[in-house]
């Protein structure tokens, strides 16, 4: 007897942003800036109530750096 699979279908995470602001780009755009925004300064909070020694020496990047 054969397992059963699921569909390997990913979503679409564009059409999905797109989706949720009724297909207004700018309205995405600026919402994903906003939650950039707000993620950068969680990052920041973070970053200044931690210690070394807790984090073990591990430092947060505000940029990301691309595998490439």
């Amino acid at each position: 007897m054969k397992p059963l699979s699921l569909p390997s279908t990913e979503p679409d995470l564009i059409e999905d942003v797109l989706a949720w602001h009724d297909g207004d780009a700018r309205a995405a755009i600026s919402a994903l800036l906003d939650d950039c925004q707000h993620l950068r300064l969680q990052l920041a909070l973070t970053e200044a109530a931690a210690s070394s020694g807790f984090t073990r020496g591990w430092r947060p990047r505000f940029d990301r750096q691309d595998n490439a």
